[in-house]
């Protein structure tokens, strides 16, 4: 019975504590991984995020690019995962994470059970755009020509693998007409749209950013938006969903994970301060102007979308046959 009092007088003693600790984390800078080179676009928004909480925690976040390339970045994963689970050392997340348990061989990271979310920074459309002196107008246009005249759609993006490839190929797979047109692979968005314009395929998947400006121009036209909303940039363009393929969803993300059992409290903390800095107007405008958002989600919401997005991408990788990669 004494040892019973003693471990419960102790218990009521280190649990405050330990909330003390937590509630004051930050107490040192926190470390951010991002695994793509400075000057990208994931290392700019994560620079941005990273300046704005830093000024709210009155801590610093410190960008630490490891850029060793390959689908999912193995090293890098790995390194985040297997870091102690204190809220000092973060993870950029972007749909490759979700995307690696399809595409790289034998990866003995996960990226729901080893790492706990911490936030949705960001959320981006895609474009289904088009030669603008096609006859092909609308999605239905496009889904309609390939089903008449099977293997005469040349839909063209980024290499096998990349994002733009497997978004491309889970609208195909959503309006039937994957076996009935041809994918044609690109080293970069930029070629893609080149070859668009110039009208040697016949659409292609591309970044708001990226294709937005050459919709806006006349240079490229606009088919369809791939969010499940319309886009604010161009609110009367309609999504693939309304336009006969139901269901279909695909967006371009960052955000923040950190390894699993970080404590709850601190989840919390960085992700109210991110959606704080989300609302903020040098990171709001930005986004907006972009035909993009930024969030600042919470844990439990970015740990779901996780969870709902790798067995889908799993499940296309394995139907398309996509060899794995090793790293």
């Amino acid at each position: 019975m004494h040892g019973v009092l003693v471990l419960a007088v102790a218990l009521s003693v280190s649990l405050p504590l330990h909330a003390q600790m937590l509630s004051s984390y930050p107490t040192r800078p926190i470390r951010l991984i991002v695994a793509q080179p400075p000057g990208g676009s994931t290392d700019i928004t994560m620079r941005l995020f990273a300046q704005k909480v830093s000024e709210q925690l009155g801590q610093q976040i410190v960008v630490d690019n490891r850029a060793s390339g390959g689908v999912g970045s193995v090293t890098t994963l790995t390194t985040v995962a297997k870091a102690t689970p204190d809220g000092y050392t973060l993870l950029a997340v972007t749909p490759s994470f979700t995307f690696a348990p399809a595409l790289v061989k034998d990866l003995v990271i996960d990226p729901v059970k080893d790492f706990a979310a911490v936030t949705q920074l960001t959320r981006s459309p895609y474009l289904l755009v088009g030669f603008p002196g096609s006859a092909l107008r609308s999605v239905r246009d496009l889904v309609a020509y390939a089903k008449s005249q099977p293997g005469k759609l040349n839909v063209g993006a980024t290499n096998v693998g990349s994002g733009t490839h497997l978004v491309t190929m889970r609208f195909l797979t959503a309006a039937g007409i994957r076996g009935e047109s041809t994918y044609i692979p690109y080293k970069g968005v930029g070629p893609a749209l080149l070859d668009l314009m110039a009208g040697r395929i016949d659409a292609s998947m591309a970044g708001m950013i990226s294709a937005g400006p050459l919709v806006k121009t006349g240079k490229l036209r606009a088919l369809g938006v791939t969010s499940a909303k319309r886009s604010a940039l161009l609110p009367d363009l309609p999504t693939i969903a309304e336009q006969g393929v139901p269901g279909y969803e695909a967006t371009a993300f960052e955000g923040w994970a950190a390894p699993a059992k970080t404590p709850v409290l601190i989840l919390n903390k960085l992700s109210t301060e991110a959606a704080r800095a989300a609302k903020s107007a040098v990171i709001a405008d930005k986004y907006k102007d972009e035909g993009a958002e930024a969030l600042g989600s919470r844990p439990d919401e970015f740990q779901r979308f996780i969870a709902q997005e790798v067995p889908l991408w799993r499940k296309l990788v394995k139907e398309l046959g996509i060899s794995a990669a090793a790293e």
